[in-house]
């Protein structure tokens, strides 16, 4: 059997001690380029391909690695647009920090399992992205004592987040629409049923996002005489809007305007409007949450939030020491376009 090549087999044929081997793949500013070169090519004669992570973990208590939680499946951190340019963002900063992201995606119906999987879950930090609050994982990250930011506002004074105002940015959309003349509103919001189930109306207390509660709670208070009812046809995605707003434009009792809590859930229901000669912003006005890449292509009313941005914040108060405000409110914008227009007369 061939002999194990560890770090003192390369020091013994390097003619350095083990602690200058270990420091020219740990902390190579400690040594002279020269030095290691001559290790890691002694290293590589001998086969040998670096200390083992699992142990250096252990020795140093860090895992090298941020987990990100959000209430989905995996697939959706790769196909959602917000979840892709929020990743970029915090991706970015973990890169600077040589650290990895873990995705830890918790099912909406094994919650056990979720739970279990961050119990077990080897990082040093978590981003809490479309986590509903009270989800027993976020109790595991505490008794853990893993420091955690999340994407919603908190209450307490200790807690780390990077939002955004969002019953301020329902009320800018509401005001919006409540100066076209519209009184009647159907909102498009996500559940945990696959994307375009069979559509259902919820009550605001069943809608279980804390950011989609709020704004509605906007809208509201923007619109306080206008009939706004919530209807969700699954998971945030172009087919869940493409059913829900179906279900409602094909339904006696139709509204002026459709708003979608997300981009993609505003497309879908552009779609559905389209599929029965419909035309946004003249038949009905249609607005969406984000301002991602295909809103402005689609002519989509949108609000807009610094994604990427938002990510990279977050990053930097998971990693860097020197930042020392923990809650960041981040700028939204309005951005009206064709998809809005003034309520139909009757």
């Amino acid at each position: 059997m061939t002999p194990r090549v560890t770090i003192k087999t390369i020091a013994q044929a390097a003619g350095v001690s083990p602690s200058t081997v270990s420091n020219a793949y740990n902390k190579p500013d400690q040594l002279s380029a020269a030095v290691r070169e001559r290790i890691l090519a002694k290293a590589q004669e001998l086969g040998y391909s670096g200390p083992d992570a699992s142990a250096r973990a252990l020795r140093s208590g860090k895992a090298g690695a941020v987990g990100v939680l959000f209430t989905d499946k995996l697939a959706y951190a790769f196909s959602d647009p917000y979840a892709v340019g929020f990743l970029a963002g915090l991706a970015e900063v973990a890169e600077e920090f040589a650290t990895s992201l873990l995705l830890v995606p918790l099912s909406s119906t094994d919650i056990q399992g979720g739970t279990n999987a961050v119990q077990q879950a080897s990082m040093d930090a978590a981003a809490i992205f479309c986590v509903a609050p009270g989800h027993p994982a976020l109790d595991v990250l505490k008794n853990r004592g893993i420091p955690v930011v999340s994407t919603d506002m908190g209450d307490h004074p200790t807690d780390s987040w990077v939002a955004i105002d969002e019953s301020a940015s329902g009320a800018a959309l509401g005001e919006h629409l409540a100066r076209l003349g519209h009184r009647d509103l159907v909102v498009l919001v996500d559940n945990t049923e696959a994307a375009g189930s069979r559509p259902v109306e919820l009550l605001l207390d069943e809608v279980g996002y804390a950011d989609c509660e709020l704004r509605i709670q906007g809208l509201r208070k923007a619109m306080p005489d206008a009939r706004i009812r919530i209807v969700s046809g699954g998971h945030n995605a172009f087919d869940s809007g493409l059913a829900a707003a179906g279900w409602v434009l094909d339904s006696q009792d139709r509204p002026t305007a459709i708003v979608g809590l997300s981009d993609v859930q505003a497309l879908g229901a552009m779609e559905a409007m389209r599929i029965r000669g419909l035309v946004p912003g003249r038949d009905l006005a249609v607005t969406g949450f984000d301002d991602i890449p295909a809103a402005g292509t689609a002519g989509l009313t949108t609000v807009r939030q610094p994604i990427k941005d938002k990510g990279r914040a977050v990053g930097r108060l998971l990693l860097d020491p020197s930042q020392t405000q923990r809650q960041l409110t981040m700028p939204t914008e309005l951005v009206v376009r064709a998809s809005s227009g003034p309520a139909p007369r009757n």
